[in-house]
């Protein structure tokens, strides 16, 4: 407990319901009389699978519900002050000076058509009669707050030019502007690198610490929330089933669904993950662990006067899950589409099954591209949303002329269902109705659809909640042995890389700094950069003298 503890209350819901009204005239209640309380310098995390209700209650606590959605029952004060009945004009002279707010995703809250200097200085000018200068010289120290470097440069770009991490960054920034005694955070460091999201945090400790800044932190990382917060909060289906300290959720969780959420946590459970199939691996004859699938060697790429690959080599073998980690701007991504052929290299080759990748004609890249095969991060965005689940699965199906009637296409459609857990009835629905997970395991299947010898994954489950991702690394296990696969797994979370790496490559600044056996890497780096990365993880101070 922090030792503001006796000071009134940032935040206090009480007995908060939030209902949705629907398309038929009913209402919906997706928040069922929940209460929490934010003190001075106390870190509350809001943990639950996507769908529990969190970013409702922390839209209802900003008086930022959307125009279907309304307080049912209950109230929600913010310093004292019920926001549900002082209307909009109160609430804007709360947000900012007394509360920020850092959504999840920098993509849709950043404004693309405004550099990012303009976004912060008329965040402090909103509450500041400050010049244009001054407000400026703000809006700089709170990016280098954030922890971005070469801010002057930032400040002046438009967000589409910044990584995805940069871009979370700014929005903390934007959070911090005019020094608010209460943060709401809406999953703002999921998409970060282990090594930045610490920094972050340990800025917002100390703001904690300091200045007493309270901070209601929503997230599906139970390694932060059982880390860094002083209370968790967990909810399940619109009602809170569990609050208290951490150590005493991890070891003696009250609720199943908590005792759920805890066992599936990728950050709590470093076991190597095992396939649940029975079959032995269906390699081909005469291929053994030891076979090279990939070749690296000496690759180099460079982007105008950016050099992002500076002469990478690494090798694959047959059948194993080949992780690459590193921070943004390592070159994990531009190194995955050189792999798959989507990217040219400037310098150095790269061999598949034992033949040279690119420089094809396009007549056999078409047959290699069958054996190469690519599930990208956001599932959202790589599956096409006017398509049926059929229709996105028989796209490979005809591309690569594997069926030849619309009854087999059908039949080969169902199959790939079943090999990544979903029934026939998914056939007719489109990405949209679907779950992140469901979606993510449709992307599974459009990739096994060719029947590929390696599969390219960019961190396929960054986004997912802790038991959906616990499902879908055990799926990927189960059908790397029951297929043969390869995987080139990219990756920031190495909590990720301990269930299923065989071997590990580490990048920083587009080069290899360490490559070998996962087991090896993780338990004595040879790199510093390497060590800073395993120092960085998210994990309770009670695990980190068990995991290495």
């Amino acid at each position: 407990m922090s030792q503001f503890g006796d000071a009134a209350p940032l935040l206090v819901l009480e007995e908060l319901s939030v209902g949705y009204r629907l398309r038929d005239g009913r209402s919906r209640t997706v928040v069922n009389s929940v209460g929490l309380v934010v003190r001075p310098g106390e870190f509350v995390a809001l943990v639950g699978e996507s769908g529990s209700g969190k970013s409702t209650t922390a839209m209802a606590a900003l008086g930022l519900l959307p125009a279907n959605a309304r307080v049912e029952s209950g109230t929600v004060s913010l310093g004292g002050q019920d926001v549900t009945t002082i209307g909009d004009r109160g609430l804007a002279a709360l947000r900012g000076p007394f509360v920020g707010y850092v959504p999840q995703d920098p993509g849709l809250s950043l404004n693309p058509v405004k550099r990012v200097g303009v976004q912060l200085v008329d965040a402090v000018r909103l509450h500041r009669r400050l010049p244009r200068s001054q407000a400026r010289e703000r809006a700089l120290d709170k990016l280098e707050l954030a922890g971005l470097s070469d801010v002057e440069r930032i400040f002046d770009q438009y967000p589409h030019e910044l990584s995805g991490g940069m871009r979370q960054r700014v929005l903390i920034a934007i959070a911090l502007c005019n020094d608010p005694q209460l943060i709401i955070a809406d999953e703002p460091t999921s998409a970060l690198d282990v090594t930045v999201q610490k920094q972050i945090l340990d800025h917002l400790g100390r703001l904690q610490t300091e200045l007493g800044l309270g901070l209601l932190f929503v997230t599906h990382d139970l390694g932060v929330a059982t880390e860094r917060s002083d209370t968790i909060v967990v909810m399940n289906s619109g009602r809170i089933v569990e609050v208290g300290d951490p150590e005493s959720l991890l070891l003696q969780p009250q609720s199943g669904y908590t005792k759920d959420l805890m066992d599936h946590a990728a950050t709590l459970r470093p076991a190597r993950l095992k396939p649940r199939v029975g079959a032995p691996m269906r390699l081909p004859q005469s291929a053994g662990l030891d076979d090279v699938i990939v070749e690296v060697s000496s690759v180099s790429k460079t982007y105008g006067d950016r050099e992002v690959l500076n002469d990478v080599s690494l090798t694959l073998r047959r059948g194993t899950t080949h992780c690459i980690v590193g921070e943004s701007g390592a070159g994990k991504s531009t190194l995955s589409r050189i792999v798959t052929a989507l990217t040219h290299p400037d310098s150095g080759a790269v061999t598949f099954e034992g033949s040279r990748l690119h420089g094809r004609s396009r007549r056999t890249m078409k047959d290699v591209r069958r054996h190469l095969q690519f599930v990208y991060q956001d599932s959202s965005t790589a599956l096409d949303p006017r398509f049926s689940v059929e229709r996105v699965l028989g796209e490979p199906l005809r591309a690569f002329r594997i069926v030849r009637s619309g009854r087999e296409l059908r039949e080969r459609a169902v199959e790939l269902l079943a090999e990544v857990g979903l029934s026939e009835e998914f056939l007719s629905r489109r990405p949209l109705e679907l779950s992140g997970g469901q979606r993510q395991r449709v992307a599974i299947a459009r990739a096994l659809a060719a029947r590929p010898s390696l599969v390219i994954l960019d961190e396929p489950v960054s986004a997912l909640d802790a038991s959906v991702q616990f499902q879908i690394l055990q799926l990927l296990t189960d059908l790397q042995a029951a297929l043969g696969l390869t995987y080139m797994f990219v990756t920031h979370d190495l909590s990720v890389v301990r269930q299923i790496a065989d071997d590990l490559t580490v990048m920083h600044h587009g080069q290899v700094v360490e490559s070998g056996p996962a087991s090896d890497i993780l338990r004595a780096p040879d790199s510093p950069h390497t060590r800073s990365l395993i120092e960085a993880e998210p994990r309770p101070r009670i695990l980190r003298s068990v995991v290495g």
